[in-house]
């Protein structure tokens, strides 16, 4: 026979209120504010994606997600932790379809190169929503209200990109300073091209831009190749 464990005040206590968390649709008051929350940051997207930030208001965003605005502010002190918190999302997405494409590419630089901006820009002109708060209203975000959290995550970008150049020439003798700004030089030409891209309404065909994005990779391809093919000569003349 098992033996029962005796029921104290303090047990009786947790059972109770455990009772109580699960009285709305099965779900726990945990779960429930969770749920929230994700609402919350889905009619982020679409609001500030749709209007942009600055014309958004948080009774807009309620309205959207179809609750109150004491349920917004049990998630979110302001509009800019929401839109911050929106931010982080998109961008988590977005490097990682870039850097899943370039896995799954050959070993091929070229075609390495192809398949990461591909996905860069497939994914933008799929998501015009995430486009524009990546590439207009964060800009807008972080200068007006010194949203650090904003700049540090686009470095994030070039520390991509800089372990993209490396997987993408392996056997680079070059110091890890210079590939570093060599990848700010290749995040920021590539978010500019990209920030035009998006403010047209993505009138330009993708492959013009893709093939505008591709030279300047191909460019710096070539040039640490001719770097690396004459170090190698020099070393066998030394020799």
């Amino acid at each position: 026979m098992t033996e029962q464990l005796p029921v104290t005040a303090e047990t009786e206590k947790t059972t109770q209120k455990q009772q109580k968390e699960r009285q709305f649709k099965g779900l726990s008051l945990t779960e429930r504010k969770q749920a929230r929350r994700e609402k919350l940051i889905e009619a982020g997207i679409q609001a500030y994606g749709t209007h942009g930030f600055f014309a958004v208001t948080v009774k807009d965003i309620c309205t959207e997600a179809k609750l109150t605005e004491r349920y917004f502010y049990e998630s979110f002190k302001k509009s800019e932790e929401l839109f911050q918190t929106i931010f982080l999302k998109l961008i988590d997405e977005l490097q990682q379809n870039v850097m899943q494409a370039i896995m799954q590419a050959s070993a091929d630089p070229k075609k390495m190169i192809d398949a990461g901006l591909t996905a860069l820009l497939t994914t933008l002109k799929n998501n015009p929503q995430m486009a524009r708060i990546i590439y207009i209203d964060a800009m807008l975000v972080q200068e007006l209200h010194n949203q650090a959290t904003i700049h540090e995550t686009m470095s994030r970008f070039d520390r991509m990109i800089q372990a993209f150049v490396m997987l993408m020439m392996p056997h680079l003798d070059r110091p890890n300073r210079e590939i570093s700004l060599v990848a700010t030089g290749l995040n920021g030409y590539v978010t500019q091209i990209a920030i035009r891209w998006v403010m047209s309404d993505f009138k330009q065909s993708m492959e013009d831009v893709l093939s505008s994005c591709r030279i300047v990779f191909l460019s710096l391809l070539q040039t640490f190749s001719e770097k690396e093919q004459a170090f190698v000569k020099d070393s066998s003349t030394l020799s």
